[in-house]
């Protein structure tokens, strides 16, 4: 053995050893409990980034330990490579996107191995494969028979940068999720999945998210905004039309001094005759934050006072929410108060504090009007609210919802905030819409037999508004499938989400060939036990996984309902105070750091500095300390490495006849293999399994061993640190279990179990509170019970000093470690 350790030589031997053992490829198999462990598949952008290797160093330990414990381990990657900034990338380079992402997916694949990632390569898949969009392109036609699938012309949210469509889910804080650009609204027609059917079940169904974090949860739960309110006609005074609106808010009816209807409602154009007041609506700002409107000369009637209230057009009510109408009160909500301030509308209270309800009195719209500084958003007491005045918001809202129902004006209904899924894109980079538009037949869905639908390779890409496809003739011409005659082809492709939503069901099975999975294996390695990635996805990628999942699950093809039984959402990696990227140079390439270093001291580093949910800062000195470590890992085993090849390995059989010293070691290793173990199952705090693994590695550097039992003591010790460090650094733990004799991989090996009874401290410090104060420590056995303890304490002359002649009032022992004794 080599009295250095050479990183470089040892880690390419062992990942080249893995790969020909095919050591993590795995099958179905019902005599072993199985475990799915994934990490969200990156995109090909060209290279791994420290984000990417912390995410999956993560799972690639959690997947080794796993292994270790007994578990038939699925542990796969690939590809999720459609998208924008390959189309963007070959615009600039001139190169096709395919080459792109492939020679990128080359490049990144060697990364990961490098890395010492164990995957199956075996299940490898790539989302730009015609073998595997062949299979979006069958789901889209069985919920197209479902129902699930429409094409209508809809105001979308359009990147000018990207020059494509957005998902609501894509909008960040006004932006584009990718680039950041100001999000507009545009007007096309779009294919849309219909989400909103399953609203419902995916809001019931996050009640059972047990192994989620509760805040991915709640931001799910507030994206569907299932609300309860009631939907109310307005009669349009003048003629027979109605308005419908919906409000959770029926007890500030009374309070409606004006009604706001999108710019695309349709009862724009029936109740506006007058050109230029239909030229001021189609010039309003697209900025709901301006809160501009618009009169229409027309006037609704207040169902409950008969009253009539003017009718806007305003930028900040749009068509695809609710009913594309709404009833305003000023008085009770901030944006219409600013709005009837803006257009100088009336200002009705109807719902006061309860602490003012017995000073309240009647005062004109004008007094109100001028009076009220801001609007009363909260719930409280009706007023000025006819046989509904004096009770309690919640109240109110039942009994009015009542009222409305029985006089046959409104009903009550729930709402949801959820919007369906705009799936088209106009880009080329993506999988083709698999409908054909006759002028015949209308619009035909491609038959399953034709499919894939594989996209054209000569495509001139000029970053255009409209989709590439659009210009390939040879594309766009086709047959009817139900009349033979001319037809054409759907150019849009689909959103890359969809892709994303269902791969992990293909690793099960990524061979079949006849159908998109088999649903033997789903059944037996589905949900996926323990999924890795980042939060940003909680109302994207993650809410669509569980809508196609439930999808899947009614076509028929498997019975899970939720794909992902728990989620670890990793924390980002920060450098001097900020993000790593690109775009503020505090980036660390993590191949010039395993080069220096080699993969495990990167691997330890990134799972001690940080528990895996906490951000991490990056620290050159903590990379440091993670190499001494491994070193010193290397040089214990080779300076007692007679020791650790002899025969026997008795445990804890000895802890009766050593010595001190051997018993602290002995003690110490078995406390180590529990608060590793205990780590990595309770939370995944990687850096306290380390912490733990150091602390041994110290009490072992430090111990000479003398006799027989002694020397048994360290080879038993040194043996458990080797197997608890493997997850972490697997390549030098082979390196260092084949020194030691041992004939087959550590990966094969039997995670070590402790002995509570070894574990158990014999002393114990106990700490000593007078009034919550410390004023001693003492060294007591340990197991003692709680009335030994209380001795113990009040034995010690400073606690006497501290306690005199004062009456003692009680007396707190808390888990045989610490007493407050307070006088």
């Amino acid at each position: 053995m080599e009295a250095r350790y050479h990183a470089e030589k040892i880690e390419k031997k062992w990942q080249e050893y893995w790969d020909e053992q095919k050591l993590f490829s795995v099958r179905e198999d019902s005599g072993l409990p199985k475990f799915y462990c994934l990490e969200m598949f990156p995109y090909p952008s060209g290279r791994i980034h420290m984000g990417h290797v912390r995410n999956y160093v993560i799972g690639d330990v959690i997947a080794r330990y796993k292994k270790m414990r007994g578990f038939n381990v699925l542990h796969p990657m690939g590809w999720d490579a459609f998208g924008m900034p390959a189309e963007n990338a070959a615009i600039k380079h001139g190169l096709h996107p395919s080459r792109w992402t492939y020679d990128n997916i080359d490049y990144m694949k060697k990364q990961l191995k490098k890395t010492g990632l164990g995957y199956d390569w075996g299940r490898e898949l790539t989302t730009c494969d015609p073998e595997y969009y062949k299979w979006d392109q069958w789901f889209f036609l069985k919920m197209y028979e479902r129902g699930l699938v429409y094409k209508k012309a809809s105001s979308v949210n359009w990147c000018p940068s990207c020059e494509t469509v957005l998902a609501n889910e894509q909008v960040i804080d006004g932006g584009c999720w990718r680039c950041d650009t100001i999000v507009v609204q545009k007007e096309l027609e779009q294919w849309f999945f219909r989400i909103t059917d399953y609203a419902e079940e995916l809001l019931e169904d996050s009640d059972k998210l047990h192994g989620w974090p509760e805040k991915v949860v709640t931001m799910q739960r507030n994206w569907i905004g299932r609300s309860e309110g009631v939907e109310v006609d307005f009669r349009i005074a003048g003629c027979d039309k109605v308005m419908r609106i919906f409000t959770t808010r029926q007890d500030t009816l009374y309070g409606a001094t004006f009604m706001s209807i999108a710019k695309k409602h349709p009862l724009v154009t029936e109740l506006v005759k007058d050109e230029k007041i239909l030229k001021e609506v189609e010039s309003l700002s697209d900025d709901p934050e301006e809160k501009e409107g618009v009169f229409t000369g027309c006037y609704a009637v207040n169902p409950m006072t008969e009253g009539k209230i003017p009718i806007y057009v305003a930028n900040f009510v749009l068509m695809e929410y609710g009913t594309g109408a709404i009833m305003a009160v000023p008085a009770h909500d901030q944006r219409d108060f600013e709005f009837a301030k803006k257009y100088g509308l009336p200002v009705k209270e109807v719902i006061i504090p309860a602490k003012r309800a017995g000073e309240w009195k009647r005062k004109s719209a004008e007094e109100q009007t001028d009076e009220l500084m801001e609007a009363f958003e909260d719930e409280g007491v009706l007023v000025d609210s006819e046989q509904f005045s004096n009770l309690p918001s919640k109240e109110a809202k039942g009994k009015i919802a009542d009222y409305l129902e029985e006089k046959g004006i409104g009903k009550k209904v729930v709402n949801y905030k959820l919007r369906d899924w705009g799936v088209s894109r106009q880009r080329y980079w993506g999988t083709p819409i698999p409908i054909i538009y006759c002028p015949s037949c209308g619009t035909v869905p491609v038959p399953e037999d034709e499919l894939p639908v594989v996209l054209p390779q000569d495509v001139l890409l000029a970053g255009k508004g409209v989709s590439p496809l659009s210009e390939v003739s040879d594309f766009i011409a086709a047959k009817c499938p139900e009349c033979g005659g001319d037809a054409k082809r759907e150019t849009d492709t689909m959103d890359t989400f969809v892709d994303s939503s269902w791969y992990f069901l293909r690793y099960c099975s990524p061979k079949t060939g006849d159908k998109p999975l088999d649903p033997e294996a789903v059944s037996y390695w589905m949900p996926v036990d323990q999924y890795i990635g980042g939060v940003e996805h909680a109302v994207l990628h993650l809410l669509y996984s569980r809508f196609f999942t439930k999808v899947i699950r009614d076509i028929g093809l498997i019975r899970t309902s939720e794909p992902f039984d728990n989620l670890l959402t990793q924390g980002m990696v920060i450098k001097d105070g900020a993000k790593m990227s690109k775009s503020k140079g505090n980036v660390v390439d993590p191949d010039s750091l395993i080069n220096k270093y080699g993969a495990d001291t990167v691997r330890v580093f990134c799972m001690f500095a940080a528990p895996p949910e906490r951000d991490l800062d990056w620290s050159d000195q903590g990379v440091e300390g993670a190499s001494r470590f491994l070193n010193r890992l290397w040089a214990v085993v080779c300076k007692n490495l007679d020791i650790l090849c002899a025969e026997g390995d008795k445990g804890s059989k000895y802890s009766s006849q050593l010595s001190v010293s051997a018993s602290r070691l002995m003690r110490k290793t078995h406390q180590t293999i529990k608060k590793v173990t205990g780590s990595i199952e309770r939370d995944y705090h990687f850096n306290t399994a380390i912490a733990a693994l150091m602390e041994l590695m110290n009490e072992t550097v430090s111990f000479n061993p003398l006799s027989n039992g002694d020397r048994e003591v360290m080879r038993f010790g040194i043996r458990r640190m080797v197997l608890l460090i493997s997850p972490f650094a697997p390549h030098i733990a082979e390196e260092l279990w084949k020194e030691i004799g041992e004939a087959k991989s550590i990966l094969n090996e039997t995670w070590p179990v402790w002995d509570e009874d070894a574990a158990r401290e014999e002393e114990i410090e106990l700490v000593i509170q007078v009034n919550g104060k410390v004023r001693d420590k003492v060294m007591i056995p340990a197991g003692l019970d709680n009335e030994a303890i209380r001795e113990k304490a009040f034995a010690g002359p400073r606690i006497q000093e501290h306690i005199k002649d004062k009456p003692l009032k009680k007396v707190i022992i808390v888990k045989s470690r610490l007493v407050n004794i307070v006088v």
